[in-house]
């Protein structure tokens, strides 16, 4: 480093005992400049930088080793400088939402934008904090759900809005909304197709026996949305579980009205060659489950929209889609009753407005629509 430098001796006047001691001071070492990587974070990093401005400072020194003094404190200093960058790094991630690790700042950062991952879960906070801890995997779907909740419109106010919330309930599969003059205001009107083909003012009991696990789809529903819990034991009918979330979520003043869908039973024909290494009775039964009311099939509720057409294509298409069907023939294609005339030729029903095609092919309940089948080749049996 600097050495230290050698007094000079001067006697004025001939004398030898009056001299005088100058000393020559080195120059004045160059100023700190802004030049430091400010991106420099590791110890290589403050290692190297710290070296080369030692060697910029005292170009006559030409060798440093790791044994020299000047070295060994600037591997200190590059040591303790990467601890407190790892800490403000650690410090600085904590503070936002993409980044954290901590699950307490995860929960706390969520509760600032008003998503409450503890009352999501069903957990008090410190348990909420230990499952994530156990399983990484849960705060990551919490980070995610977060600000996706923040960007949806929770109150009901536009059509769509009743449309698209109401479709998100767990009881509702399908929703329409419209409004109409009623000639004092401006009503809504909200059809629906329910879940396990339930009606509005069906009750409590039938929602419990259709669908156990429905009253806890419900509750975690309304609870992610900050909403009171479902008094289950006054048996609330489907209508009065649909009410209570649009009274907590519509506009003021806004009237309302539910209704169900407008169920169109239509009844159909239908001829079927059966391929000769099949069964007659496997392909009733296969065909049952294609244009059944089971999930999956061409009439749960719910797999139709609103005034959505029935096509004879889609009949085609799912049946000529079985194995061991050869040919199929449409006979018979219409609405029910004497005074709709038969569509098998244009292949289409026509449907407007809230109607919803049925065809339960129930015989204790004729009146829900119905078909005939006729095979024909294949194995009898």
């Amino acid at each position: 480093m600097a050495e230290t430098p050698a007094p000079n001796l001067r006697f004025d006047g001939g004398c030898p005992d009056c001299g005088t001691r100058e000393i020559t001071l080195p120059g004045k070492l160059p100023d700190v400049g802004d030049d430091f990587d400010w991106r420099v974070r590791d110890f290589d990093g403050f290692r190297r930088f710290m070296l080369e401005e030692l060697a910029a400072r005292f170009p006559e020194r030409r060798r440093w080793t790791s044994a020299d003094m000047e070295v060994v404190l600037v591997e200190q200093l590059a040591a303790v400088l990467d601890q407190l960058s790892d800490m403000l790094d650690r410090a600085s991630a904590e503070a936002f939402l993409e980044t954290a690790r901590r699950p307490s700042s995860v929960r706390r950062l969520l509760k600032m934008i008003g998503f409450d991952a503890a009352n999501e879960a069903g957990l008090a906070d410190e348990k909420l904090e230990a499952l994530w801890s156990r399983e990484p995997h849960q705060m990551e779907v919490a980070r995610l759900a977060g600000p996706r909740s923040i960007h949806r419109q929770r109150r009901l106010v536009t059509l769509g809005d009743y449309t698209q919330q109401l479709e998100d309930h767990p009881l509702v599969l399908r929703a329409h909304a419209w409004s109409a003059w009623s000639g004092s205001w401006t009503t809504h009107h909200v059809a629906v197709i329910l879940s396990g083909n339930l009606n509005l003012d069906d009750l409590n009991p039938a929602i419990a026996t259709r669908a156990p696990a429905l009253r806890l789809e419900i509750d975690a529903f309304l609870r992610a949305r900050g909403l009171t819990a479902t008094a289950w034991a006054h048996d609330p009918s489907a209508r009065a579980l649909l009410r209570a979330f649009l009274d907590a979520t519509r506009m003021a003043a806004q009237e309302v009205r539910l209704v169900d869908a407008e169920r169109i039973p239509v009844t159909m024909a239908l001829s079927i060659r059966v391929d000769a290494d099949y069964f007659q009775s496997e392909i009733r039964g296969a065909i049952a489950q294609t244009l059944g009311h089971d999930p999956g099939g061409l009439f749960a509720p719910g797999a139709l929209r609103f005034g959505e057409d029935l096509h004879a294509s889609d009949l085609f298409e799912r049946l000529l889609a079985l194995d061991g069907v050869e040919t199929v023939c449409l006979n018979r294609f219409k609405r029910m009753g004497h005074r709709h005339p038969d569509r098998a030729d244009s292949g289409r029903i026509a449907l407007t407005g809230i109607e919803v095609a049925i065809c339960d092919n129930d015989p204790n309940q004729p009146r829900r629509g119905n078909y005939t089948l006729k095979l024909h080749g294949g194995i009898r049996g």
